[in-house]
């Protein structure tokens, strides 16, 4: 291959269905399988089997629509419950379209999702980590007229009591839209993107049978990661749908009890970013319990450290590392046979059913195989749109249908593709180009580190330099010492000439590094610089 395209085709038809017909269809063919764990620490837990599954989700959706009409929107803004799943499926054979919202958002912030999509009704808990969401939900219907209904999730029975069972559900296309999902914000403001239920749960089939792999036909998956999130309500819900599975519901993360449930309810895969599977590793329990189970994990949002590499395969577990974004749900996956350079360095090859390519931004050009530029995408898992926003969804595709990721990547001979980071982060240093992943992959192997992020900040003489925000284990890992440990892998100009050590980075809620706010907080003056 001597340009920069690969596409993986499908080994089955795509069923091009929505989220309800999914979830009927399963229902019949497994009623009696498990499918929702309410995953809490005492072992008297909450569960719900396929055929229970579905007719709570169906009397919801029937309850649901005494107060909505099939088409309009209304939020869910919850933690991770198991009403949580029951509300997405109800709403999903309603014909209504969900918005996901941040349980830690507050009023404000809950309030301009609610106003941007036109919520009408919102399905919430009365309080989650002191937030008193349910009734800040209320205040915010006095405000917003437009929002005329407030349900109590953890009062759910009530609600759905006296719907009549018989009354019968809408026809919905496979192509209507079932999730506004707001972008995760590591640039600026987010937008919502608009996915529809066979772009969904076509993408999903295959992403988590790649994911699950060999443990697929005895799934039990821990929901750890947000279910307002992309790698929640989606990948770790419709995924386990997909796989006929038991999707088991946390709260809010808790490493101990992480492991705990993994062991009691012999959890067998999930999706998790770095920094939790190492809270994970490191809490006391993980070798005390039995964690054999574990078959597969999903590891993204973030560079993947070499340590924890090694470590997840010390415990005999398949580490997957996954590219999505909120636009495209699941796009690329490395395997469960791919060595640990790959699954290091790459985010694998495009999924069945995705094209990917890697262009030269400003043209739409294919690079040669190898060269860096932007990735790009086409198929059917892509999304709909940006909610109210033309010309942002006109600027984010091609006139061809490529989706323009604003991801930096290179591709190499097999179709395996390399991050280099964001578009928008490519450091100009004096007329060459500098890209911070290149770096970040760089400075998480070298000894002491723990996290770091690249970006480019002002200069007088280059334009911009290379500066280095770093989370280390020890203060005696100093920036000359990790200066100079780059001068021998990487070229001079790429090396930071601007150091900064910190506690904690500000993170979006999915675990990513929020390098506009690392920016603001270094013109604020927030973080103490250390000469190298």
């Amino acid at each position: 291959m001597t340009g920069s395209f690969a596409e993986t085709p499908r080994a089955l038809p795509a069923r091009h269905e929505t989220v309800g017909q999914m979830l009927r269809r399963i229902a019949t063919e497994v009623p009696d399988r498990v499918a929702v764990v309410e995953g809490v620490a005492s072992p008297d837990r909450r569960r719900w089997t396929y055929a229970d599954l579905l007719r709570a989700s169906e009397r919801t959706a029937r309850t649901l629509l005494r107060d909505f009409a099939p088409g309009e929107t209304i939020a869910i803004w919850a933690p991770n419950i198991p009403e949580y799943v029951v509300a997405q499926y109800g709403a999903a054979l309603a014909g209504l379209v969900v918005v996901t919202v941040n349980p830690a958002f507050r009023p404000a912030e809950a309030r301009y999702a609610f106003e941007h999509a036109g919520v009408v009704g919102c399905l919430t808990v009365p309080d989650f980590r002191g937030h008193r969401l349910l009734s800040d939900a209320r205040n915010i219907a006095a405000e917003l007229p437009g929002l005329r209904t407030i349900v109590d999730l953890e009062n759910w029975d009530a609600y759905v009591a006296d719907v009549d069972d018989t009354a019968p559900l809408p026809e919905v296309e496979p192509d209507a839209p079932a999730y506004v999902l707001y972008t995760s914000g590591t640039t600026g403001a987010p937008k919502g993107a608009v996915l529809t239920h066979a772009g969904v749960t076509d993408n999903v089939t295959v992403g988590a049978a790649n994911i699950a792999g060999a443990s697929a036909d005895r799934t039990v998956w821990l929901a750890v990661l947000p279910m307002f999130h992309l790698a929640g309500c989606v990948v770790a819900a419709i995924g386990t749908l997909s796989l006929r599975g038991a999707l088991v519901t946390v709260r809010s993360f808790d490493a101990a009890l992480a492991v705990r449930l993994i062991a009691e309810e012999r959890v067998s895969t999930l999706n998790i970013v770095p920094t939790l599977m190492w809270a994970m590793l490191r809490d006391p329990s993980w070798g005390e319990r039995d964690t054999s189970s574990l078959h597969s994990i999903m590891l993204g949002g973030a560079p993947i450290p070499p340590e924890l590499a090694r470590r997840v395969r010390e415990h005999g577990i398949v580490p997957i590392v996954g590219y999505g974004l909120t636009e495209a749900p699941m796009v690329s996956a490395t395997s469960a046979g791919d060595d640990d350079h790959d699954l290091i360095h790459t985010i694998g090859r495009p999924l069945p059913g995705v094209a990917l390519r890697v262009v030269d931004p400003a043209t739409g050009q294919e690079v040669p195989s190898g060269g860096v530029g932007e990735i790009e995408t086409r198929g059917s898992h892509t999304f709909g749109g940006y909610l109210g926003d033309p010309g942002a969804t006109g600027r984010a595709f091609r006139a061809d249908g490529w989706l323009r990721t604003g991801d930096l990547g290179a591709m190499d001979e097999r179709g395996v593709v390399a991050m280099a980071g964001r578009a928008k982060e490519m450091i100009i240093r004096g007329g060459e180009n500098v890209y911070p992943r290149e770096i970040e992959d760089h400075l998480a192997k070298l000894p002491g580190v723990l996290e770091a992020a690249v970006i480019g900040l002002p200069d007088d003489y280059y334009g911009e330099v290379v500066a280095a925000f770093v989370r280390r284990d020890h203060p005696s890992c100093s920036a000359r010492e990790l200066a100079d440990r780059l001068r021998r892998e990487i070229t001079g100009y790429k090396v930071p000439s601007r150091w900064f050590f910190v506690d904690a980075f500000p993170l979006t809620t999915s675990g990513k590094i929020q390098k506009f706010a690392l920016r603001e907080g270094w013109e604020n003056g927030d973080y103490r610089e250390e000469a190298a």
